[in-house]
């Protein structure tokens, strides 16, 4: 191989590895931006309930409290200034928002804005302006009132986008998703939106927006609110160039400055009275425990598509009952079981689809289960027709050869396998809606793997390690440093691939699953490439497999204690792990008995555990027990 070449490869993967630092804020201000939808009085809070919906003296209670407790209500002017170094943000800075442009933000908000001298945002849809009586919709607030409330100084009139307030076709089974992210998908030709038109589609509606709002209201908005929160960088792209660089989305928590360009807004849902919205205000939803069921979507496939609607409303059904806030979903397919992906479950243009079902099966678990949903995803083991240069290479008999170990694995250093890889999430993320990336536990490199030319080169060149195998594995100390390297290696490889998903999908979460062996005993990160500080710097979560049955532990008990007080040894240890434990004993190929489930489950909670899971989930065979389950496994669901 001409060496030239290998050192240009090398420099390149490098470059690739190397992460832009964001400038830190000068100061630790922060804000809080709370939504709210319609105003409602006592008397229209009858069944069935809107749940977006606030009592106005309750929001005259929240305003109250606001007050009480020195929380300081700023416009987007303020927020404006405070960007361009005129002013500061003060403690405790809130800022409003209302969406929709209901009549009862005029008669009912609009009147409380003017008792407390609030300013606040309000979002208006353009074809709702034009329309006023729109169905399905509750009644609007006309040109006149919008205007009126503009020229009291109070509100800021947003944009909630001309026409993208609503759903459009996003998958062959005719699930409506938000038109902002959704590539359209027509029946008719069995085909999904390209690229461009839908760039063309995005940047016209957001264009049109800002020239309707200027025709209508005499001023050009500053501010974008997307529709259900949903957005991506395409969607960015076209606001900035439309005039509006302050943009609001729908996740939970507080701003810094850098967040104004994409802020964070707390809905107000379930119309809490001043304690409940007290706690809102001050804990920003945040330590919420996650119970996790770990789903193959395998189990939900068949060959027959009126059997896997059916299994699919039993997986809903049974997920919804048992208490469970998030779901690991396979979005690949492993028929074999060996770990490795022969299909996949959504559309891409590099493996075959076995079928289009990932983004189908996730709304129904999104919208009907109440869960979050993370696609379930391999790092690096996919069984793919490419060169096999592309494929992780161990020191076996005196040379390199193809890696024997059950995965497949493409390998982290040749930038066509990454690229090819890359192109596989940016597909996911295209044509499927979902809350985070689950990173399979593929991701390992054993202490005689990857000795590809290109990974040799790139430890000698890069890591200034010695390019032959048997110089480093004569040395302790160059084997560890060498493990360290590829531990942290595999950890930006996913962060290219977590930014891959990002640019559509902004707002997902990360986690990644992880062998128990290295974090009870760290010097094994020799044989794993795998360490528990690296994993809780680059993901927000770490799904430990919490199964000692798998471990051959002759004290299970003893191990789980272990376990979780080896996580809680590390900062923030306990609030970012996820322990899974097993529902099946492979070794044995039967199922975990209910009381040891149970059991385990309880002491993690005891010695002190946070985020508890299970895999897998078995909805044919009752597996954990659902009568069982649901007793111990619900906790208190987010909004």
């Amino acid at each position: 191989m001409n060496i030239r070449f290998v050192a240009r490869v090398v420099f390149v993967i490098a470059c690739l590895f190397i992460r832009p630092l964001l400038a830190a804020d000068s100061t630790n201000a922060s804000f809080l931006v709370l939504n709210y939808h319609d105003i409602l009085e006592e008397e229209e809070r009858v069944p069935p309930f809107d749940r977006i919906g606030v009592n106005k003296d309750h929001l005259n209670d929240h305003f109250a409290w606001l007050k009480k407790n020195n929380y300081h209500v700023i416009s987007v002017q303020d927020l404006l200034d405070c960007l361009k170094g005129d002013k500061q943000l003060p403690n405790k800075a809130v800022m409003l928002t209302f969406d929709d442009g209901y009549l009862s933000f005029y008669t009912r908000a609009m009147p409380l804005l003017k008792k407390y001298k609030y300013p606040a945002t309000l979002a208006v849809v353009g074809t709702w302006l034009e329309q006023q009586n729109v169905p399905g919709v509750k009644p609007l607030m006309t040109p006149a009132q919008i205007r009126e409330v503009m020229e009291s100084g109070l509100v800021e009139v947003a944009s909630h986008t001309h026409d993208l307030h609503h759903g459009i076709v996003a998958n062959p089974q005719g699930n409506e998703q938000s038109a902002v992210t959704a590539r359209l998908y027509s029946s008719e030709y069995d085909e999904y939106e390209k690229d461009e038109d839908y760039r063309k589609r995005i940047f016209q509606e957001v264009d049109k927006s800002s020239e309707r709002l200027l025709q209508i209201l005499g001023k050009r908005p500053r501010v974008i609110v997307w529709p259900y929160g949903e957005y991506n960088s395409i969607a960015l792209e076209a606001a900035k160039l439309a005039g509006m660089r302050l943009t609001m989305g729908l996740n939970d928590g507080t701003n810094t400055l850098a967040d104004a360009f994409v802020m964070k807004r707390m809905m107000i849902a379930d119309d809490p009275n001043t304690e409940q919205f007290a706690g809102i205000v001050k804990n920003q939803r945040a330590g919420e425990q996650l119970r996790v069921a770990h789903v193959d979507m395998d189990y939900i496939f068949d060959d027959d598509e009126e059997q896997t609607e059916k299994n699919l409303a039993a997986v809903v059904e049974r997920i919804k009952a048992s208490g469970a806030n998030t779901v690991y979903l396979q979005a690949y397919s492993d028929p074999d079981g060996d770990g490795n992906a022969d299909q996949l479950y959504f559309p891409n243009r590099h493996l075959p689809v076995r079928r289009d079902l990932f983004n189908h099966v996730a709304l129904h678990l999104r919208t009907r289960a109440g869960v979050k949903v993370y696609a379930w995803m391999p790092i690096m083991a996919y069984k793919a027709d490419v060169p096999l240069k592309w494929y992780v290479k161990e020191w076996r008999d005196g040379e390199p050869q193809l890696s024997r170990h059950v995965y497949t694995r493409l390998s982290p250093f040749n930038p066509e396998a990454r690229q090819y890889i890359g192109e596989i999430y940016e597909d996911l993320a295209k044509h499927c809606s979902f809350n985070g990336i689950l990173f399979h536990d593929d991701g390992i490199l054993s202490d005689f793997e990857d000795v590809s030319p290109l990974a040799m080169e790139f430890t000698r060149t890069v890591w200034g390690l010695p390019a032959e195998f048997d110089k480093i594995h004569a040395s302790s100390e160059l084997r560890l440093r060498w493990a360290q390297h590829k531990t942290e290696l595999i950890g930006q490889f996913t962060d290219y691939l977590t930014d891959k998903v990002r640019y559509y999908r902004p707002y997902l979460k990360t986690a990644r699953n992880f062998y128990a062996l290295p974090l009870l005993k760290p010097y094994s990160e020799e044989w794993y490439a795998q360490s528990f500080p690296a994993f809780l710097k680059h993901y927000d979560y770490v799904a430990v497999e919490a199964m000692p049955f798998m471990e051959d532990a002759e004290n299970p008990r003893q191990w789980l204690k272990e376990l979780v007080e080896k996580t809680a040894q590390y900062p923030n240890g306990l609030d970012k792990m996820v322990f899974e434990l097993q529902a099946v004993n492979w070794k044995t190929k039967q199922d975990i008995p209910m009381p040891i489930f149970t059991e385990q489950f309880e002491l993690l909670k005891k010695y002190g555990a946070k985020h508890i899971g299970y895999y897998p989930d078995n909805v044919f065979n009752d597996q954990p027990k659902l009568a069982e389950l649901k007793k111990f496994f619900p906790v208190a669901k987010k909004d």
